[in-house]
């Protein structure tokens, strides 16, 4: 017997029944990536200040304030790390691998799905593909050992204190709601990247993998005034801009394009390398 995400005692039967990863039961998978997606947006706007001394956004989603990579990289090693947790040097060889690993498929997942690129490690020493490389690839091996022996179980205290003060009813009601939002948050912010990627490729020119198709969705899609009118409200440059300032994509033979902006009129720059 034992507890679960409610604090509840449940048999061993009573946990087959529920709908779990690896154990883990999916209401406190969730939660984990709500919270960690938080966190994660708020270290990265804090480093943007220490490193570049200026307030930047860096949500991975167009309207919450969520880095999706922190709360998928947090649940993997949540799920993974587990068998590493005997030590702190097979903790570290762990969120090595797995880190990079998280790393490397989000930014695949950025060029394929979405045609952009959130950050690149070209420059870097021991990089691949610029999507990892081992500077960071470390620094994830040194993350998964804080996270493991000092983070994550603070944060396990946390939602055990949260549980006694809301109902189990109301926690879930909060977690699919947070959900759902961040679903929807998520198809706009793909559809909002792929109308801002057709709008550049057609005002500037820009010479990247099947331009032609491009420019005749751009036809099809600005022919249409309501459209043209809705997307330019709602997914206007200056609003795609100042959500993702460092946003990039590739030509057609794999030269970086970056989007920069003027920070006071957000007025759209392309430097092209």
């Amino acid at each position: 017997m034992e507890e679960n995400l409610e604090g509840k005692t449940v048999t061993t039967e009573e946990k087959k029944k529920q709908f779990t990863i690896l154990g883990i039961s999916i209401w406190k998978l969730l939660a984990y990536f709500i919270i960690y997606s938080f966190a994660g947006y708020v270290v990265e706007v804090l480093f943007s200040i220490v490193s570049k001394g200026t307030l930047e956004s860096r949500q991975s989603f167009l309207y919450g304030p969520f880095s999706g990579i922190y709360g998928i990289g947090a649940i993997v090693m949540i799920l993974f790390l587990r068998y590493f947790n005997k030590n702190n040097n097979r903790l570290f060889i762990g969120g090595f691998i797995v880190g990079s690993i998280v790393e490397y498929g989000v930014s695949l997942f950025a060029e394929v799905i979405l045609h952009v690129k959130w950050w690149d490690y070209s420059n870097m020493p021991l990089n691949i593909n610029g999507r990892i490389c081992v500077y960071f690839s470390i620094f994830w091996g040194f993350l998964a050992v804080y996270f493991m022996s000092y983070v994550h179980p603070k944060i396990e205290r946390l939602i055990n204190k949260i549980k006694t003060k809301i109902s189990a009813k109301k926690l879930k009601i909060i977690t699919l709601a947070v959900t759902v939002f961040l679903i929807i948050d998520g198809i706009l912010t793909a559809y909002a990247l792929e109308m801002f990627l057709i709008r550049k490729v057609h005002d500037y020119d820009l010479n990247v993998a099947d331009k032609e198709v491009i420019f005749a969705e751009y036809e099809k899609i600005y022919g249409n005034e309501k459209t043209a009118n809705f997307i330019d409200k709602f997914f206007g440059d200056r609003k795609m801009i100042k959500t993702f300032p460092n946003l990039k994509t590739l030509d057609k033979d794999g030269g970086i394009i970056y989007f920069d902006c003027c920070v006071r009129r957000y007025k759209a720059i392309l430097l092209q390398i």
